[in-house]
């Protein structure tokens, strides 16, 4: 059976907006029977952007992670939910029957994503629908993916197999995999978020006079191993990406063609520029 599954880069994501402002055109104030009643115009994000800022100085930068609901094949929201309140299609697409969650606010907490929100007004929980009404009326992909201006979001409707041929060629990964839900959302270039970096800028200094050392053969080792290689760049700069936050302690080796090498110990718990370091 082919599934729904959504792909979302978070290279790619600018924090325009755009999803959501597509999600809100589609879904306020506009009630679509077996599928949602209307969006509130305030309080509800059914699809938010998380800002992740790493580094600092002239070495930082800033990634964005969109989070819709994962329409999870093992949703903790459906087993908590009453009276059959959550159910799933068979092409993976998870819904809230309002009528059924009607009081149950508990399901607000129940989803450890933070994709659900509670309506008060109405008295129900609710959260993305995929857009099925319109998957159901032909459409390749909901609003959010639609409206998109980067390609950060991508729907496909596959079989697992085909699903898992997809990951291994992008290199996509789930967003907290460690909750076991097996979600039906991935990410590419997940690491730009969830993980850390060591940065410098390397000169050379000499008879007073300061340059950029570019060239320079940078390594970086743990636990007396050596994991990483760089050659700094034009401006001297180097960055080890995708390390483990609080990883603990690594040494930087900095060598170049007539300075004598350079060693430093660094202490990793989250994004560190290690700012300029002198041969």
């Amino acid at each position: 059976m082919k599934k729904w599954r959504m792909i979302i880069d978070v290279e790619r994501c600018e924090d325009c907006n755009c999803c959501y402002m597509a999600c809100k055109d589609e879904h306020c104030d506009n009630s679509f029977p077996g599928y949602s009643p209307g969006q509130p115009k305030h309080g509800h994000r059914w699809i938010e952007i998380f800002r992740k800022e790493r580094g600092k100085g002239s070495l930082t930068d800033v990634f964005y992670l969109p989070v819709p609901c994962m329409h999870c094949n093992n949703p903790q929201c459906m087993t908590k939910a009453k009276n059959g309140a959550i159910k799933r299609r068979s092409d993976g697409i998870i819904l809230i029957d309002p009528e059924k969650a009607l009081g149950q606010k508990e399901l607000v907490d129940a989803c450890p994503y933070g994709a659900i929100y509670w309506n008060d007004e109405m008295n129900i929980p609710q959260k993305c629908t995929f857009c099925a009404h319109l998957i159901n009326d032909k459409w390749k992909a909901p609003r959010c993916v639609q409206a998109c201006p980067t390609g950060a979001l991508r729907a496909v409707c596959v079989e697992d197999e085909e699903f898992r041929e997809i990951i291994d060629k992008e290199g996509l990964a789930p967003y907290k995999p460690e909750l076991g839900t097996d979600p039906n959302v991935f990410y590419k270039n997940l690491d730009r978020f969830t993980k850390a970096f060591i940065a410098a800028s390397v000169a050379k200094r000499v008879d007073g006079i300061s340059d950029c050392a570019e060239g320079a053969h940078v390594t970086l080792i743990k636990d007396g191993k050596k994991i990483g290689e760089l050659i700094t760049d034009n401006y001297g700069d180097f960055k080890f990406d995708g390390l483990e936050e609080n990883s603990g302690a690594y040494t930087i080796s900095i060598e170049a063609d007539g300075f004598r090498e350079k060693t430093m110990e660094v202490h990793l718990t989250e994004s560190i520029y290690m700012g300029d370091i002198y041969l």
